[in-house]
This record gives structure tokens, C-alpha cells and sequence, in this order.
């Protein structure tokens, strides 16, 4: 079986979370700090040691060339002053012993001493390197013996110095301990210093986000140059900032249509319910003087408004709810042919049609749009309306326009609100549940058209569809427009 090792007990576990560095500036100069330990500490460690290892190579080279120095100099016949000085600093223990161990010459350090070693090379190894501490006022030397000849009778100088290589060691060893705490504690500084500037846009993203409430959504975390990650992340916190407030206006928008659209609807439908219900209380208590079949008809006129305005919120919503679906090839000239041919309207319409003009559309609702603004024109034209169908480009346009009396300029982007009533006498409604104008808003929106109010050649108003012409449209051999009249009477 495998040996599972022992988990860290729980005040070994707090110990360590504690002195874990909880900021991501705390972390990097931790890390920083320990790589530069385990890096340079070693580092540090073998360049003392190669340090002290170059200064004892380089005093036994002093000790060797004064030795050698020394050595040709006795060849040459010119060591013939018992007192020696030796031309290498640091090299001031010289003695020239003769081969019977009697010392000849001398430098004043060492001057009246006996032979600094009883090594003696041989003619097969005439240099030798030793380390004495035979002399107590000396201390411990390092001498290097050099054989003046081969001969027998060859003298042998000795040339050297104390050894100082302990203080040294000791000297360098401190040098380099201080150079490796002081590259550590660089290395730190400069890490908490480059990352906390690093990190400085961070913490201002943090406390723009931390004061971004919801009611207020304009605010935006500054940016900082570059295109960094932090750079990228600003740029991504202000687009999904801004996206939010876009939102949050449409929501805001939505909710106070819905306020609005509740408050109006609720009128709308409480005005004809209390005018049936004050026509059936005041029947119930004057069931004598009630002609029933008057009181039917204007009930049943009640009734039916309730319906027409309860049919148009209904449609209303399933516009509103998202792009329609089941989208066909609808040819508007055809559609609006045909609408016109099922109606019986008291102004005659005209037609200016122009043929194969195709649209991406659910052909119901577009029926229910021609429906609409012929039903607003027919309550408002004197003695004509015109039904125009044509290209403008990319777009298709239903033209609908009558010679009543017109809007008003200021007026012309109001009529398209759910309940509007505007002063004018061609607005006051003779029939209308005053949501027809904001049903064919709707679904020219949910097709991706646009629908506009303006004044017609006549005078009168003048309403345009414009929807984008559908991928699918056929080849025309001709776009000419067809005038027809429809009559006003059946």
C-alpha cells in the first residue's frame, strides 16, 4: 500500500495562509524575491569561493617569481649583500641558504632566523611550495623554494609572505553578502514599484466599478494607453458598461411605454364599459321608459369597441413580442389590390400600382397595415384617397394619402403613439380604437421599415411604408406604374 503523507495540522495550515501575501503586488515581489535568493545566494556563495581561490593562486605566483627572481639573481653573482630587498610586493620573507643550511643573505624580515623551511628541492623538482608555521613571531607563511642550480652544491632560495588569506576570505566573503543583500533588495523594491504601477489601472477599474451603481450607469473606468491585457480589459469593462446603459435605457424606455400604454388602455377600455354599464343600470331602474331594441344597439356598439380595442391591443403585443415569423413573398401592389377590392368605402380610391414589387413580410399583417390607413383615410379624405405602390432603390413604399385636412407638422411623429387624441378635427375619432396609427408603427418595425407622416399634393395627410425589397425579387422585364379607381360604393 502506498504511504499517504501526513496533511499539515490546522494552526501549521492558518500559519501558512496567513503569511501568504493576499494582493497580486504582494505575491510577484515574494516570488521575485525568493527566485533572486535561490539565484544569487548561490551565485554569491561561488563567486567567494572562486574569489578566495584567486587570491591564494595569486600569492603563491608572488612568492614563486620572487623566488625565481632571487634565484637568477644568485646565478648572475649579484646577491653578494647578506641584507636581500625583494622587488615583489607582498614578498618580504626572502632567504638565499646555502647547501650546507647556513643562510647567506637575508631580508630584514627574517634576518638572523634560520632556513624558513627544511624543504630542500631536488634537481628532478627545483620548486617546491610550502607552508610553515615553524616561526612564531612569523606566523603561519607561505614560502616558496626555488633550487638556484642542478648542482650538488646549489643554493636554494626561499621567498614567501604570512598568510593572509583568512582575513581575506573573511573580507570577501562579507563583500559578496552584501552584494547579494543588496541585489535582493533591489530586486524587491524594484518589483513592488513596477508592479504596483502596473497594477495602479487595475485598482482604478476596481473603484469605478465599486461606485457604479445601477441608476447610474454613465460613468466609464479609465483607459490606459497601450494595448496591453489591462489595456484590452478597460476597453472591455467601458464597452460592456456601455452596453449595459444602452440596455438599461431601452428597459427604462420599455417600462415607461408599458406605463403609459397600461394607463391609456385602461382609460380607453373604462370609458365604454361605464357607459354600458350606466345604460343597462339605468334600464334595470327604468325598465319602463327603455326601448330595448335602442338600448340592444347601443350596447352592442359598446360591445363592439371593447372588442375592436381588446383585437388591436392583442395584435400589439404579438408585434411587440419579437421579428415575425413564417416571412413569404408578398407583392404589395397585389395585396393592396385586393384589400381595396374587399372594401366598401364611401371616397372612392385611386390606385397607382406598380407590379412585382416584392417584400420579405407576413402577408397578414401587412393586409392589417393597408387595412389601418385606409381606414384612417376613409374617416378623414373629402372626395378621393390615393393608394401608390412603388421602388425607391433597395426599398419598396406604400403610398396612402387623402385630401382631408392634414396634420399638423408637430404632430406628425405623435400620431403614432397608442391613444393618441390631438385637438385637430381630422384626429377626433369617428370610429377608431386610436391604436390603428401605432399598429402599422410596430409592423413596419418588426419587417425593418420605417412607416412617416407629411402632407399630400391635395393637402390633406400623406402616410409612406417603406420596407427593403426582398433578396428573392424576380427579374422585371418593365416597372410601370397602373392607375386604376376603385369605386366608393357597392
Amino acid at each position: 500500500m502506498r504511504a499517504r503523507l501526513p496533511s499539515p495540522s490546522p494552526p501549521l495550515r492558518r500559519a501558512l495562509t496567513s503569511w501568504r501575501p493576499r494582493s497580486i503586488r504582494g505575491r510577484v515581489t515574494a516570488l521575485v524575491a525568493i527566485l533572486a535568493m535561490l539565484l544569487l545566494v548561490p551565485s554569491g556563495v561561488l563567486a567567494g569561493m572562486v574569489a578566495r581561490q584567486q587570491l591564494d593562486n595569486a600569492g603563491w605566483l608572488d612568492a614563486r617569481r620572487a623566488a625565481g627572481l632571487m634565484a637568477a639573481a644568485d646565478r648572475a653573482g649579484k646577491l653578494t649583500d647578506p641584507v636581500i630587498t625583494s622587488s615583489v610586493p607582498g614578498v618580504d620573507l626572502v632567504q638565499l641558504v646555502g647547501p650546507d643550511r647556513r643562510v647567506i643573505a637575508s631580508s630584514p624580515a627574517v634576518r638572523g632566523l634560520a632556513p624558513l623551511s627544511t624543504v630542500r628541492p631536488t634537481a628532478a623538482d627545483p620548486q617546491k611550495d610550502v607552508e610553515t608555521c615553524a616561526f612564531a613571531q612569523l606566523g603561519c607563511v607561505r614560502v616558496s623554494a626555488v633550487r638556484v642550480s642542478l648542482g650538488p652544491d646549489s643554493n636554494t632560495v626561499y621567498a614567501g609572505g604570512p598568510i593572509r588569506g583568512v582575513v581575506s576570505a573573511g573580507v570577501f566573503d562579507a563583500l559578496f553578502a552584501i552584494q547579494v543583500a543588496v541585489l535582493v533588495s533591489l530586486a524587491t523594491w524594484a518589483t513592488w514599484k513596477i508592479t504596483g504601477r502596473t497594477l495602479r489601472p487595475v485598482e482604478a477599474i476596481r473603484t469605478e466599478l465599486a461606485a457604479t451603481n445601477v441608476n447610474d450607469l454613465s460613468s466609464r473606468v479609465p483607459e490606459p494607453a497601450g494595448d496591453d491585457e489591462i489595456s484590452r480589459l478597460a476597453r472591455t469593462v467601458n464597452s460592456t458598461l456601455e452596453r449595459l446603459e444602452n440596455a438599461k435605457e431601452r428597459m427604462d424606455h420599455v417600462l415607461a411605454a408599458q406605463r403609459q400604454f397600461t394607463s391609456d388602455a385602461s382609460h380607453e377600455l373604462r370609458t365604454p364599459i361605464a357607459g354600458l354599464r350606466a345604460q343597462l343600470e339605468e334600464a334595470r331602474m327604468h325598465p319602463e321608459d327603455t326601448d330595448l331594441d335602442d338600448l340592444l344597439d347601443r350596447t352592442l356598439g359598446d360591445v363592439d369597441r371593447l372588442q375592436a380595442i381588446i383585437t388591436d391591443l392583442l395584435l400589439l403585443a404579438k408585434v411587440g413580442a419579437g421579428a415575425p415569423s413564417a416571412l413569404e413573398d408578398v407583392d404589395l401592389a397585389e395585396s393592396a389590390r385586393m384589400e381595396v377590392s374587399r372594401r366598401a368605402d364611401r371616397v372612392p380610391v385611386r390606385l397607382r400600382l406598380t407590379p412585382g414589387v416584392m417584400v420579405r413580410a407576413v402577408d397578414t399583417q401587412i393586409a392589417r397595415v393597408l387595412t389601418n390607413l385606409l381606414d384612417n383615410a376613409q374617416r378623414h379624405a373629402r372626395c378621393v384617397v390615393l393608394v401608390e405602390v412603388r421602388r425607391d432603390g433597395k426599398f419598396a413604399e406604400l403610398v396612402v394619402a387623402d385630401d382631408g385636412d392634414g396634420i399638423a407638422e408637430a404632430d406628425r411623429e405623435r400620431i403614432f403613439e397608442r391613444f393618441t387624441r390631438l385637438d385637430a378635427s381630422r384626429c377626433r375619432d369617428r370610429g377608431g380604437t386610436g391604436l390603428g396609427l401605432a399598429i402599422v408603427r410596430d409592423i413596419a418595425r418588426a419587417h425593418g421599415g420605417t412607416i412617416e407622416a407629411g402632407e399630400s399634393e391635395a393637402g390633406g395627410a400623406r402616410f409612406v411604408l417603406r420596407l427593403p425589397i426582398s433578396e428573392h425579387l424576380p427579374a422585371l422585364t418593365r416597372d410601370v406604374p397602373v392607375t386604376l379607381a376603385a369605386s366608393s360604393s357597392r
